[in-house]
């Protein structure tokens, strides 16, 4: 690879910014001004009248429209056609100074809107998504200061000039920076697009509708995301034919080193395809219990009552034994084991166990609890009550515990003794 940078052609002369400026003291600049604030008067109303129209307040997922009338990119985009417009009438009539700055920063004013909220919609909790909001705006706004004062010709024809030999191709960076750019630009109307149908897929869907039209958003983005690939390395100028051996490099590092990683995104997606297990869903894997908050392509995210998250890989979902307690009935069953003496009424005890269960407000009255005699222990007689809850997300140590306080009172109330370990030790003579 060679590197040829050459200086000696003389750079175009930049506009002549005394003349530009002496525009601004010209009558014909008040009415720029009127036709401006005009274009931001329709625009604003355009806005707000398809913002009603359509029902969007106060939603920071959309693009368009966000929380209110200037956050979204729909108003800088209206801005930006009307300006235009305006633009093309004024010209015809009067010399421009106002709009020869106006359009630049609309333009940057746009790509900094729109590439920022596709950002912040489709990477929420990102960490790097700030950082590469300032470098969108700072290269937008750096733009529309070379575009204003007339260097934009001069510093793309020096980039231009830089050029090297890339076996039997010649590239420049001009080539490459509007190529990275427009690499750019589809990725964000990709990432918009996919946002967009993940967002309208999942708005209204609940239970198994839920993890299936997870499944259909996240092949959605995958697809889109490859095709817009594949087009911004065209527009960088990327032999795609070189992508063949790349292509296979990559499925012999899958065959080998990268099984795991293949096995699980393959079982995420069965998992939401076929719904054996859908977000919201009371499951046991591997010891540990709790509610399924996400399913993504790789792993699940299990909650607890406890608080506590776990990230299984879908591979074990897959491979392994899975409870779930929520596939066939949302209901939970629970029970508490306790011990009195053998002297005691056992229809008394049997009644006021259930009386201490019908007593709280999660317990479910039908199937109604039960309460029946377990086993006859070596200090008393065991009694194991029965009950069914249907909010188990609510935790189940926390009920089991009031019903154990509730029985515990019963019992005393009524003078039913809970039995303590006896043992008899017997002593042989001169031992």
């Amino acid at each position: 690879m060679t590197s040829t940078v050459s200086l000696s052609t003389t750079p175009p002369p930049i506009d002549d910014l005394q003349a530009w400026l002496a525009g601004f003291t010209q009558p014909t600049v008040w009415l720029e001004l009127v036709a401006l604030a005009a274009c931001v008067l329709l625009a604003w109303l355009l806005a707000s009248g398809l913002r009603r129209a359509l029902g969007q307040r106060d939603d920071a997922s959309s693009v368009l429209f966000g929380r209110r009338v200037f956050d979204g990119a729909l108003f800088p985009l209206l801005l930006l056609v009307s300006g235009y417009i305006a633009r093309a009438v004024l010209l015809k009539f009067v010399p421009l100074a106002v709009f020869k700055v106006a359009i630049p920063v609309l333009v940057s004013l746009v790509v900094i809107r729109l590439g920022v909220k596709v950002l912040q919609v489709a990477f929420t909790a990102a960490p790097w998504v700030r950082a590469l909001e300032r470098t969108i705006s700072w290269l937008a706004w750096g733009a529309m200061v070379l575009w204003v004062s007339g260097l934009l010709p001069l510093v793309l024809t020096e980039l231009d000039e830089i050029h090297w030999k890339l076996g039997t191709s010649t590239l420049s960076l001009r080539t490459l920076l509007e190529g990275a750019l427009t690499a750019g630009a589809v990725m964000i109307v990709v990432l918009w697009i996919s946002a967009a149908i993940e967002s309208r897929l999942l708005k209204s869907a609940v239970g198994g509708q839920l993890s299936l039209r997870k499944a259909i958003a996240n092949a959605t983005r995958a697809v889109l995301l490859f095709f817009g690939l594949i087009f911004a390395l065209s527009a960088v100028g990327i032999d795609l034919t070189a992508l063949s051996v790349l292509g296979g490099a990559v499925g012999v590092g899958i065959g080998l080193g990268l099984q795991k990683l293949a096995a699980n995104y393959v079982s995420g997606f069965v998992i939401l395809a076929e719904r054996s297990m859908r977000i919201g869903d009371n499951v046991k894997v591997d010891n540990f219990e709790g509610r399924i908050t996400d399913i993504t392509t790789r792993y699940t995210v299990i909650r607890s009552a406890a608080g506590r998250e776990s990230i299984v890989p879908n591979e074990m979902l897959i491979t392994n034994r899975v409870e779930n307690l929520s596939l066939a009935d949302a209901k939970v069953w629970q029970s508490t084991v306790v011990s009195v003496a053998y002297d005691s009424d056992v229809e008394l005890v049997r009644r006021l166990l259930s009386d201490a269960a019908v007593a709280q407000e999660r317990v479910l009255q039908d199937p109604a609890p039960n309460a029946a005699l377990s086993a006859f222990g070596a200090d008393g007689l065991e009694f194991t009550l029965g009950y069914w809850i249907a909010d188990p997300e609510n935790g189940q140590l926390n009920l089991r515990s009031d019903i154990n306080m509730a029985i515990l009172r019963s019992l005393r109330e009524h003078g039913i003794e809970i039995p303590y370990p006896q043992r008899v030790v017997h002593m042989k003579p001169g031992a």
